[in-house]
């Protein structure tokens, strides 16, 4: 890395407070990125603001307060505290910055501060480990159009996607061997959902239902986001000596039947009447806890469990904060440790 360089932790992003107003706004900026839902944009405009957001922010805002903890958003700390720890890691010449893309602190906002100091260079790591429109490709269409002004750019880096690093899986794998894996009937990967028609945009001559990326990377075109989840699985379950019968693939958070299937929660009400008593639940595609973890899987998956029939359903905790994980960005950054 050069002798000045800026580095930005990017994610989705969390509204400010639990209140029904910040909720709304929060709601109203993610869901109204086309790449998010893409849709044309009056029909995107309508669901959004007509539909989807003055029915959800209600239950949403109910969420938020109850992932809410004293110290805030579990996803604000946590990349907050990384932050920190990784610049003391990379020391002298390294500058950590958190940006969200929507809610605070503002990607665009981080970019702007950076444009008055003097740096060689900006790292951009995306905290998502599996490419998707909806989230790296957004993140990097705000950073370049963030930086198409500037009379001066300096080198600009965007790392697109580690699903497959080796810092990566180590550190999943460190953290995940906490738990006595083969103690549990099975264990579930989750991961966040997308809109099929996500995958139709990269292979429009293909249907989902006829890609093997669930035994095998493809070996020709374009990687989409289903075939690197399951990508994902596969070599965490090598690396952690899953045996294949004893795992699933799931796709969660969907908002519609068209979402990526098997959905995690139809995966859990099946075990759970298969006789299955104790699951395991692994979410490779956050990196941090979120809404979408502890409430989503810790909470709502957990209720599913049990009243299916199930007994015990354990949410392996997010990378976070860990030295495992700090360590793990140090190499997937290039920095030597």
């Amino acid at each position: 890395m050069g002798k000045q360089t800026a580095i930005i932790l990017a994610n989705v992003g969390t509204p400010g407070t639990p209140t029904i107003s910040a909720v709304y706004s929060y709601l109203t900026e993610f869901l109204n990125d086309p790449r998010v839902i893409d849709l044309p944009w009056l029909a995107r405009k309508i669901l959004v603001n007509f539909i989807i957001i003055p029915f959800r922010v209600r239950n949403s805002t109910r969420l938020y307060a109850s992932l809410w903890d004293e110290k805030g958003s579990p996803l604000l700390y946590h990349t907050q505290s990384l932050a920190e720890k990784l610049e003391k890691h990379l020391g002298k010449g390294a500058k950590v910055y958190v940006a969200m893309r929507y809610g605070q602190p503002r990607l665009k906002d981080v970019l702007d501060e950076l444009r008055r100091m003097d740096h060689d260079e900006i790292i951009i790591l995306p905290m998502f480990p599996q490419y998707a429109s909806s989230t790296t490709g957004t993140a990097s269409e705000e950073i370049l159009k963030s930086i198409s002004s500037w009379n001066e750019i300096p080198r600009i880096h965007i790392l697109n996607q580690f699903y497959d690093h080796p810092a990566y899986l180590k550190a999943f794998a460190r953290a995940a061997r906490q738990y006595a894996i083969s103690e549990y009937d099975h264990v579930l990967f989750s991961f966040h959902g997308l809109p099929e028609s996500h995958i139709h945009r990269i292979h429009p001559e293909n249907k989902i239902s006829d890609c093997d990326c669930e035994r095998e990377i493809p070996k020709f075109g374009q990687l989409c986001y289903r075939a690197t989840c399951f990508a994902t699985a596969r070599n965490l379950a090598k690396e952690l000596n899953i045996p294949t019968h004893k795992y699933s693939v799931g796709f969660q958070s969907r908002l519609s039947k068209n979402w990526l299937t098997p959905f995690s929660d139809q995966l859990i009400r099946d075990l759970g009447k298969a006789g299955k008593k104790s699951l395991l639940v692994f979410a490779p595609s956050f990196v941090t806890d979120c809404l979408e973890t502890i409430i989503e899987i810790g909470h709502e998956y957990k209720d599913i469990f049990r009243a299916n029939g199930g007994q015990t359903l354990h949410l392996a905790e997010a990378l976070n904060d860990s030295d495992e994980w700090v360590y793990a960005i140090s190499d997937i950054l290039g920095h030597s440790s």
